[in-house]
């Protein structure tokens, strides 16, 4: 019964050794990685925020096509008319498949945020565009010296 104790006591350090790396490996990976998410956080770039969010979106082509419209049909009313006519038609309810039904929620989704990031971006252009000009004004209206 000593025998067996002793035997036991080596592979149990062995097995406390294992156990602390690993631990302390985990514990420098998690730290790094948040240290990693905040500074993405605060800079804000627009390829970690396209990262983010494009590992479980639809394309806005595949978008279109689920929502049989074309890019000239892309308007919320349309968007919003062709998902309700098919995420209905799709309803498991009614015999329909979730899988479809969860396919064409995902293509509005898709579809209205490329909208709303399409909207954003004329605004940032309005704005730079504006701000370009005030300056350009400003600077004419300077008498030389």
């Amino acid at each position: 019964q000593n025998q067996c104790f002793t035997m036991a006591n080596p592979f149990a350090k062995i097995i406390a050794q294992i156990v602390v790396t690993g631990a302390s490996i985990f514990t420098r990976a998690f730290a790094q990685a948040y240290s990693q998410a905040v500074q993405n956080a605060k800079t804000g770039t627009k390829e970690s925020i396209q990262a983010l969010t494009k590992k479980s979106k639809m394309s806005t082509h595949e978008a279109l096509q689920v929502l049989k419209l074309s890019k000239d049909e892309m308007v919320p009313e349309k968007i919003e008319k062709q998902f309700k006519r098919y995420f209905d038609s799709n309803d498991p309810k009614k015999g329909g498949s979730f899988y479809l039904q969860s396919k064409v929620f995902r293509a509005k989704e898709s579809a209205l945020e490329h909208l709303a990031l399409q909207e954003l971006q004329r605004e940032i252009n309005d704005k730079k565009s504006q701000s370009l000009h005030s300056s350009q004004s400003s600077s004419k209206n300077e008498l030389p010296k």
